[in-house]
Protein backbone atom coordinates (compact mmCIF):
# COMPACT_ATOMS: atom_id res chain seq x y z
CA UNK A 1 0.00 0.00 0.00
CA UNK A 2 1.34 3.54 -0.89
CA UNK A 3 1.33 6.02 1.92
CA UNK A 4 3.59 8.63 1.06
CA UNK A 5 3.20 11.50 -1.43
CA UNK A 6 6.74 10.79 -2.71
CA UNK A 7 5.89 7.28 -3.36
CA UNK A 8 2.77 8.18 -5.21
CA UNK A 9 4.57 10.42 -7.34
CA UNK A 10 7.19 7.91 -8.27
CA UNK A 11 4.45 5.05 -9.11
CA UNK A 12 3.23 7.51 -11.42
CA UNK A 13 6.11 8.49 -13.35
CA UNK A 14 6.73 4.56 -13.57
CA UNK A 15 3.85 4.14 -15.28
CA UNK A 16 3.68 4.23 -18.93
CA UNK A 17 0.94 6.77 -19.60
CA UNK A 18 -0.15 8.44 -22.89
CA UNK A 19 0.61 12.25 -23.27
CA UNK A 20 -1.99 14.52 -21.92
CA UNK A 21 -4.34 15.50 -24.09
CA UNK A 22 -5.79 18.49 -21.53
CA UNK A 23 -4.23 21.21 -20.07
CA UNK A 24 -4.30 22.57 -16.06
CA UNK A 25 -5.49 26.21 -15.28
CA UNK A 26 -1.88 26.20 -14.05
CA UNK A 27 -0.26 25.77 -17.39
CA UNK A 28 -2.81 27.68 -19.27
CA UNK A 29 -2.20 30.88 -17.41
CA UNK A 30 0.51 32.99 -18.58
CA UNK A 31 0.08 36.46 -16.75
CA UNK A 32 -2.86 37.83 -14.76
CA UNK A 33 -6.02 38.21 -16.89
CA UNK A 34 -4.10 36.28 -20.14
CA UNK A 35 -4.26 32.65 -21.46
CA UNK A 36 -1.84 30.69 -23.72
CA UNK A 37 -3.98 29.84 -27.44
CA UNK A 38 -3.65 26.53 -27.48
CA UNK A 39 -6.85 26.09 -29.13
CA UNK A 40 -9.50 27.95 -30.46
CA UNK A 41 -13.60 27.78 -29.78
CA UNK A 42 -15.59 27.34 -33.23
CA UNK A 43 -19.13 28.11 -34.55
CA UNK A 44 -21.15 25.03 -34.86
CA UNK A 45 -21.67 25.23 -38.87
CA UNK A 46 -25.30 25.15 -39.58
CA UNK A 47 -25.40 27.97 -41.88
CA UNK A 48 -23.81 28.33 -44.95
CA UNK A 49 -22.47 31.28 -45.82
CA UNK A 50 -21.84 33.82 -48.61
CA UNK A 51 -18.30 35.70 -48.87
CA UNK A 52 -19.37 39.26 -47.28
CA UNK A 53 -19.21 40.77 -43.98
CA UNK A 54 -21.77 43.41 -43.57
CA UNK A 55 -20.50 46.05 -41.37
CA UNK A 56 -22.95 49.03 -41.97
CA UNK A 57 -26.00 49.66 -43.24
CA UNK A 58 -28.92 52.75 -43.67
CA UNK A 59 -32.15 52.35 -45.21
CA UNK A 60 -32.20 49.94 -47.87
CA UNK A 61 -28.54 49.71 -48.09
CA UNK A 62 -25.91 47.65 -47.00
CA UNK A 63 -22.13 47.95 -46.94
CA UNK A 64 -19.38 45.36 -46.38
CA UNK A 65 -16.09 45.39 -45.11
CA UNK A 66 -14.48 46.80 -48.34
CA UNK A 67 -16.82 49.66 -48.42
CA UNK A 68 -18.75 47.55 -51.38
CA UNK A 69 -22.83 49.25 -51.16
CA UNK A 70 -25.38 46.39 -51.86
CA UNK A 71 -29.37 47.14 -52.50
CA UNK A 72 -31.43 45.05 -49.57
CA UNK A 73 -34.06 42.68 -51.37
CA UNK A 74 -34.14 40.56 -48.42
CA UNK A 75 -34.03 42.11 -45.39
CA UNK A 76 -32.27 39.05 -43.01
CA UNK A 77 -35.41 36.85 -43.54
CA UNK A 78 -38.14 39.81 -43.90
CA UNK A 79 -36.90 41.10 -40.49
CA UNK A 80 -36.11 44.79 -41.48
CA UNK A 81 -39.39 46.07 -41.81
CA UNK A 82 -38.72 50.11 -41.35
CA UNK A 83 -35.43 49.75 -43.05
CA UNK A 84 -31.61 49.66 -41.75
CA UNK A 85 -30.82 52.01 -38.79
CA UNK A 86 -33.66 54.51 -39.02
CA UNK A 87 -33.02 57.50 -36.90
CA UNK A 88 -36.19 56.80 -34.94
CA UNK A 89 -35.14 53.35 -34.18
CA UNK A 90 -31.63 54.16 -33.17
CA UNK A 91 -32.61 56.75 -30.91
CA UNK A 92 -35.00 54.81 -29.10
CA UNK A 93 -33.01 51.87 -28.11
CA UNK A 94 -30.54 54.17 -26.93
CA UNK A 95 -31.98 56.18 -24.87
CA UNK A 96 -33.66 53.21 -23.56
CA UNK A 97 -30.63 51.53 -22.66
CA UNK A 98 -29.39 54.30 -20.68
CA UNK A 99 -32.35 54.14 -18.35
CA UNK A 100 -33.02 50.69 -17.94
CA UNK A 101 -32.38 47.53 -19.97
CA UNK A 102 -33.64 44.56 -18.32
CA UNK A 103 -35.37 43.43 -15.55
CA UNK A 104 -37.97 40.34 -15.13
CA UNK A 105 -41.48 40.16 -16.07
CA UNK A 106 -42.39 40.33 -11.73
CA UNK A 107 -42.23 44.09 -12.22
CA UNK A 108 -44.48 46.33 -14.08
CA UNK A 109 -43.22 47.55 -17.62
CA UNK A 110 -45.46 50.34 -19.25
CA UNK A 111 -43.68 50.19 -22.46
CA UNK A 112 -45.55 46.98 -22.82
CA UNK A 113 -48.43 47.96 -22.61
CA UNK A 114 -47.98 51.07 -24.94
CA UNK A 115 -47.26 48.26 -28.02
CA UNK A 116 -49.79 46.13 -26.50
CA UNK A 117 -52.20 49.31 -27.91
CA UNK A 118 -50.08 50.67 -30.53
CA UNK A 119 -50.72 46.82 -32.09
CA UNK A 120 -53.92 46.52 -31.56
CA UNK A 121 -54.44 49.78 -33.10
CA UNK A 122 -52.18 49.43 -36.26
CA UNK A 123 -53.92 45.47 -36.75
CA UNK A 124 -57.28 46.18 -35.77
CA UNK A 125 -57.66 44.11 -33.15
CA UNK A 126 -57.85 45.96 -30.08
CA UNK A 127 -60.14 43.09 -28.53
CA UNK A 128 -56.80 40.68 -28.62
CA UNK A 129 -54.87 40.17 -25.95
CA UNK A 130 -50.82 40.08 -26.30
CA UNK A 131 -48.24 37.46 -24.76
CA UNK A 132 -44.53 38.67 -25.98
CA UNK A 133 -41.47 36.41 -25.90
CA UNK A 134 -38.56 36.62 -28.22
CA UNK A 135 -38.56 34.84 -31.30
CA UNK A 136 -41.14 33.40 -34.14
CA UNK A 137 -40.59 29.95 -33.18
CA UNK A 138 -41.48 30.65 -29.55
CA UNK A 139 -44.53 32.22 -30.64
CA UNK A 140 -45.43 29.34 -32.15
CA UNK A 141 -44.80 27.02 -29.86
CA UNK A 142 -46.44 29.50 -27.09
CA UNK A 143 -49.32 29.18 -29.56
CA UNK A 144 -49.81 25.52 -29.94
CA UNK A 145 -49.58 24.98 -26.25
CA UNK A 146 -52.64 28.02 -25.87
CA UNK A 147 -54.65 25.52 -28.44
CA UNK A 148 -54.18 22.60 -25.99
CA UNK A 149 -54.93 24.24 -22.68
CA UNK A 150 -57.87 25.72 -24.17
CA UNK A 151 -59.45 22.39 -26.26
CA UNK A 152 -57.98 19.45 -24.11
CA UNK A 153 -56.72 17.79 -27.25
CA UNK A 154 -53.45 17.53 -28.21
CA UNK A 155 -53.64 17.10 -32.09
CA UNK A 156 -52.45 19.91 -34.61
CA UNK A 157 -53.68 19.96 -38.36
CA UNK A 158 -50.76 22.03 -40.55
CA UNK A 159 -50.22 21.86 -44.45
CA UNK A 160 -48.00 20.45 -46.95
CA UNK A 161 -45.05 22.93 -47.89
CA UNK A 162 -45.67 24.32 -44.12
CA UNK A 163 -42.98 25.80 -42.11
CA UNK A 164 -43.13 27.34 -38.60
CA UNK A 165 -39.91 26.90 -37.09
CA UNK A 166 -37.08 24.40 -35.90
CA UNK A 167 -38.07 24.19 -32.33
CA UNK A 168 -39.94 21.25 -30.37
CA UNK A 169 -43.52 21.89 -31.32
CA UNK A 170 -43.39 24.14 -34.05
CA UNK A 171 -40.65 21.76 -36.23
CA UNK A 172 -43.18 18.94 -35.72
CA UNK A 173 -46.13 21.13 -37.84
CA UNK A 174 -43.25 21.70 -39.97
CA UNK A 175 -43.52 19.74 -43.10
CA UNK A 176 -40.00 19.19 -43.45
CA UNK A 177 -38.66 15.63 -42.23
CA UNK A 178 -34.42 16.66 -42.10
CA UNK A 179 -35.13 19.18 -39.41
CA UNK A 180 -36.81 17.24 -37.10
CA UNK A 181 -35.03 14.92 -34.70
CA UNK A 182 -36.56 11.41 -33.21
CA UNK A 183 -37.46 13.96 -30.19
CA UNK A 184 -39.77 16.24 -32.12
CA UNK A 185 -41.25 13.13 -34.19
CA UNK A 186 -43.81 11.97 -31.67
CA UNK A 187 -46.03 15.23 -31.46
CA UNK A 188 -50.04 14.11 -33.35
CA UNK A 189 -49.84 16.24 -36.10
CA UNK A 190 -51.58 15.43 -39.58
CA UNK A 191 -50.84 17.33 -43.03
CA UNK A 192 -53.02 18.07 -45.39
CA UNK A 193 -52.70 20.06 -48.92
CA UNK A 194 -53.51 23.36 -48.38
CA UNK A 195 -56.67 24.98 -50.03
CA UNK A 196 -58.25 21.49 -49.38
CA UNK A 197 -61.16 22.09 -47.30
CA UNK A 198 -63.03 19.26 -47.71
CA UNK A 199 -59.63 17.24 -46.41
CA UNK A 200 -59.33 19.52 -43.36
CA UNK A 201 -63.64 19.23 -42.40
CA UNK A 202 -62.85 15.11 -42.54
CA UNK A 203 -60.40 15.40 -40.15
CA UNK A 204 -62.21 18.03 -37.85
CA UNK A 205 -64.75 15.71 -37.90
CA UNK A 206 -63.17 13.05 -35.74
CA UNK A 207 -63.49 15.29 -32.67
CA UNK A 208 -59.99 14.90 -31.26
CA UNK A 209 -58.29 18.30 -32.65
CA UNK A 210 -56.84 21.14 -30.79
CA UNK A 211 -55.88 23.42 -33.54
CA UNK A 212 -55.13 23.64 -37.17
CA UNK A 213 -52.14 26.06 -37.66
CA UNK A 214 -51.54 27.58 -41.37
CA UNK A 215 -49.47 30.73 -42.42
CA UNK A 216 -50.91 33.80 -44.29
CA UNK A 217 -48.49 33.61 -47.13
CA UNK A 218 -45.77 30.46 -47.12
CA UNK A 219 -43.11 31.79 -47.25
CA UNK A 220 -40.04 28.85 -46.79
CA UNK A 221 -42.63 27.10 -48.93
CA UNK A 222 -42.42 29.28 -51.67
CA UNK A 223 -44.25 31.98 -51.69
CA UNK A 224 -47.42 29.80 -51.98
CA UNK A 225 -51.56 32.21 -51.23
CA UNK A 226 -53.80 30.47 -49.61
CA UNK A 227 -57.20 31.13 -51.53
CA UNK A 228 -59.38 33.51 -49.53
CA UNK A 229 -62.26 31.22 -49.59
CA UNK A 230 -60.32 28.62 -48.14
CA UNK A 231 -59.26 30.97 -45.32
CA UNK A 232 -62.77 32.09 -44.86
CA UNK A 233 -64.13 28.79 -45.01
CA UNK A 234 -61.39 27.30 -42.65
CA UNK A 235 -62.43 30.03 -40.16
CA UNK A 236 -66.00 29.51 -40.62
CA UNK A 237 -65.17 25.01 -39.65
CA UNK A 238 -63.00 25.40 -37.42
CA UNK A 239 -65.28 27.40 -35.55
CA UNK A 240 -68.17 24.83 -36.15
CA UNK A 241 -66.10 22.52 -34.50
CA UNK A 242 -64.35 24.19 -31.55
CA UNK A 243 -61.12 23.77 -32.67
CA UNK A 244 -58.09 26.93 -32.12
CA UNK A 245 -57.53 28.55 -35.75
CA UNK A 246 -53.75 29.91 -35.68
CA UNK A 247 -52.59 32.34 -38.50
CA UNK A 248 -48.64 32.11 -38.26
CA UNK A 249 -48.08 35.80 -39.76
CA UNK A 250 -44.13 35.60 -38.72
CA UNK A 251 -43.17 36.06 -42.03
CA UNK A 252 -46.19 37.22 -43.94
CA UNK A 253 -46.94 39.49 -41.26
CA UNK A 254 -46.55 43.30 -39.62
CA UNK A 255 -47.61 45.09 -43.35
CA UNK A 256 -45.42 42.98 -45.75
CA UNK A 257 -48.41 41.52 -47.87
CA UNK A 258 -49.82 44.99 -47.85
CA UNK A 259 -52.39 44.48 -45.38
CA UNK A 260 -51.09 44.57 -41.57
CA UNK A 261 -51.91 40.62 -41.56
CA UNK A 262 -51.91 39.00 -44.75
CA UNK A 263 -54.82 36.65 -43.61
CA UNK A 264 -56.94 40.14 -43.43
CA UNK A 265 -57.02 39.69 -47.26
CA UNK A 266 -59.67 37.30 -46.46
CA UNK A 267 -61.61 39.02 -43.95
CA UNK A 268 -61.42 37.20 -41.45
CA UNK A 269 -60.18 36.77 -37.63
CA UNK A 270 -58.78 33.86 -36.28
CA UNK A 271 -58.44 32.85 -32.52
CA UNK A 272 -54.54 32.85 -32.71
CA UNK A 273 -51.92 35.27 -34.52
CA UNK A 274 -48.52 34.71 -34.31
CA UNK A 275 -45.85 37.42 -35.31
CA UNK A 276 -41.80 38.08 -35.13
CA UNK A 277 -39.91 39.00 -37.68
CA UNK A 278 -40.70 42.88 -38.28
CA UNK A 279 -41.57 43.39 -34.99
CA UNK A 280 -38.62 45.14 -33.94
CA UNK A 281 -36.49 45.78 -37.23
CA UNK A 282 -33.98 43.14 -36.19
CA UNK A 283 -33.94 43.03 -32.28
CA UNK A 284 -35.24 39.59 -30.86
CA UNK A 285 -38.96 39.82 -30.27
CA UNK A 286 -41.93 37.35 -31.00
CA UNK A 287 -45.68 38.14 -29.84
CA UNK A 288 -48.92 35.67 -29.87
CA UNK A 289 -51.82 38.09 -30.27
CA UNK A 290 -54.96 35.90 -28.54
CA UNK A 291 -58.74 36.22 -29.25
CA UNK A 292 -60.75 37.38 -26.00
CA UNK A 293 -62.23 33.77 -25.94
CA UNK A 294 -58.92 32.55 -24.15
CA UNK A 295 -58.42 33.04 -19.97
CA UNK A 296 -55.27 33.57 -18.65
CA UNK A 297 -54.12 31.97 -16.19
CA UNK A 298 -51.14 32.66 -13.64
CA UNK A 299 -47.90 30.59 -14.78
CA UNK A 300 -49.60 28.94 -18.05
CA UNK A 301 -47.08 30.86 -20.23
CA UNK A 302 -44.06 32.44 -19.34
CA UNK A 303 -40.42 33.60 -20.42
CA UNK A 304 -37.74 35.61 -19.07
CA UNK A 305 -36.51 37.41 -21.34
CA UNK A 306 -39.77 38.72 -23.49
CA UNK A 307 -41.13 42.04 -23.28
CA UNK A 308 -37.73 43.15 -21.86
CA UNK A 309 -37.09 46.75 -21.86
CA UNK A 310 -34.99 47.24 -24.66
CA UNK A 311 -37.28 44.92 -27.05
CA UNK A 312 -39.89 47.22 -26.29
CA UNK A 313 -38.12 50.54 -27.14
CA UNK A 314 -37.21 48.78 -30.60
CA UNK A 315 -40.85 47.94 -30.92
CA UNK A 316 -42.68 51.00 -30.04
CA UNK A 317 -40.25 52.64 -32.81
CA UNK A 318 -40.99 50.42 -35.15
CA UNK A 319 -45.01 50.66 -34.49
CA UNK A 320 -44.95 54.81 -34.68
CA UNK A 321 -42.89 54.83 -38.22
CA UNK A 322 -45.37 52.23 -39.39
CA UNK A 323 -48.13 54.86 -38.46
CA UNK A 324 -45.91 58.47 -39.19
CA UNK A 325 -44.76 56.68 -42.57
CA UNK A 326 -47.56 54.60 -43.78
CA UNK A 327 -45.41 51.38 -44.42
CA UNK A 328 -48.40 49.16 -45.11
CA UNK A 329 -49.40 51.10 -48.12
CA UNK A 330 -46.02 51.27 -48.92
CA UNK A 331 -45.21 47.74 -49.17
CA UNK A 332 -48.37 47.60 -51.22
CA UNK A 333 -47.42 50.02 -53.76
CA UNK A 334 -44.35 49.32 -54.18
CA UNK A 335 -44.52 45.44 -54.62
CA UNK A 336 -47.31 45.98 -56.91
CA UNK A 337 -44.60 47.96 -59.11
CA UNK A 338 -42.35 45.19 -58.72
CA UNK A 339 -44.44 42.33 -59.51
CA UNK A 340 -45.74 44.16 -62.83
CA UNK A 341 -41.58 45.15 -63.74
CA UNK A 342 -40.86 41.94 -63.41
CA UNK A 343 -39.72 41.08 -67.13
CA UNK A 344 -41.12 38.43 -69.14
CA UNK A 345 -38.47 35.61 -69.93
CA UNK A 346 -38.58 32.38 -71.22
CA UNK A 347 -36.15 31.29 -67.98
CA UNK A 348 -39.17 32.78 -65.63
CA UNK A 349 -42.24 29.89 -64.99
CA UNK A 350 -44.31 32.86 -62.75
CA UNK A 351 -43.98 35.71 -60.24
CA UNK A 352 -46.33 35.68 -57.52
CA UNK A 353 -46.76 37.23 -53.50
CA UNK A 354 -48.78 40.33 -51.89
CA UNK A 355 -47.12 43.37 -50.96
CA UNK A 356 -43.21 43.32 -50.52
CA UNK A 357 -43.24 39.43 -50.09
CA UNK A 358 -42.56 38.25 -53.75
CA UNK A 359 -41.52 35.17 -55.36
CA UNK A 360 -40.09 34.47 -59.24
CA UNK A 361 -40.15 31.06 -59.62
CA UNK A 362 -37.86 30.03 -62.84
CA UNK A 363 -37.95 26.68 -65.21
CA UNK A 364 -34.18 26.11 -63.59
CA UNK A 365 -32.03 26.46 -60.79
CA UNK A 366 -31.43 30.00 -59.87
CA UNK A 367 -27.93 29.79 -57.79
CA UNK A 368 -25.88 30.98 -60.51
CA UNK A 369 -28.66 33.98 -61.32
CA UNK A 370 -28.36 34.67 -57.58
CA UNK A 371 -24.80 34.58 -57.00
CA UNK A 372 -24.21 37.14 -60.37
CA UNK A 373 -27.15 39.18 -58.53
CA UNK A 374 -25.05 39.41 -54.98
CA UNK A 375 -21.87 39.24 -56.49
CA UNK A 376 -21.72 41.41 -60.07
CA UNK A 377 -24.55 43.59 -59.45
CA UNK A 378 -24.32 43.48 -55.75
CA UNK A 379 -28.41 42.93 -54.48
CA UNK A 380 -28.99 40.61 -51.85
CA UNK A 381 -32.05 38.28 -52.48
CA UNK A 382 -33.45 35.06 -50.95
CA UNK A 383 -34.41 31.63 -52.48
CA UNK A 384 -37.21 29.53 -51.76
CA UNK A 385 -35.73 25.64 -52.80
CA UNK A 386 -33.85 25.37 -56.47
CA UNK A 387 -35.92 27.53 -58.31
CA UNK A 388 -37.52 30.55 -56.60
CA UNK A 389 -35.55 34.14 -55.87
CA UNK A 390 -37.81 34.99 -52.75
CA UNK A 391 -37.79 38.96 -52.28
CA UNK A 392 -38.51 40.26 -49.11
CA UNK A 393 -37.28 43.96 -48.99
CA UNK A 394 -37.84 46.80 -46.30
CA UNK A 395 -41.31 48.15 -46.31
CA UNK A 396 -39.49 51.23 -46.77
CA UNK A 397 -38.18 49.98 -50.29
CA UNK A 398 -39.28 52.48 -53.51
CA UNK A 399 -39.99 52.47 -56.91
CA UNK A 400 -36.15 53.48 -57.54
CA UNK A 401 -35.03 50.88 -55.82
CA UNK A 402 -37.00 48.43 -57.66
CA UNK A 403 -35.44 49.90 -60.98
CA UNK A 404 -32.16 48.60 -59.88
CA UNK A 405 -33.02 45.53 -59.35
CA UNK A 406 -35.48 45.18 -62.56
CA UNK A 407 -32.70 46.78 -64.79
CA UNK A 408 -29.95 44.50 -62.93
CA UNK A 409 -32.19 41.79 -63.38
CA UNK A 410 -32.63 41.99 -67.33
CA UNK A 411 -28.94 41.72 -67.40
CA UNK A 412 -28.18 38.40 -65.64
CA UNK A 413 -31.26 36.49 -67.25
Amino acid sequence: MVTSTGSVTTLFRSLSLPKRQYHSAAELVEAPGTYKKTMTMNLFDVYSLFDVTPVKAKGTRIWDNNGQEYLDLYGGHAVISVGHCHPKYVAAITDQLNKIGFYSNSVKNPLQVELARKIGELSGLEDYSLFLINSGAEANENALKLASFHTGKDRMIAFKGAFHGRTSGAVAVTDNPKYSAPFNSHHNVTFLPLNDIEAVKAELAKGDVAGVIVEGIQGVGGIVIPDDQFLRDLRQATKDAGVVLILDEIQSGYGRSGRFFAHQWAGIKPDIVTMAKGMANGFPIGGVLISPEFEATKGMLGTTFGGNYLAMAAANAVADIFKEENLVANAFEVGEYLKNSIPASKRIKEVRGRGLMVGIEFNEPIAEIRGRLLYEKHIFTGVSGKNMIRLLAPLTLTKADVDIFINALKEVL
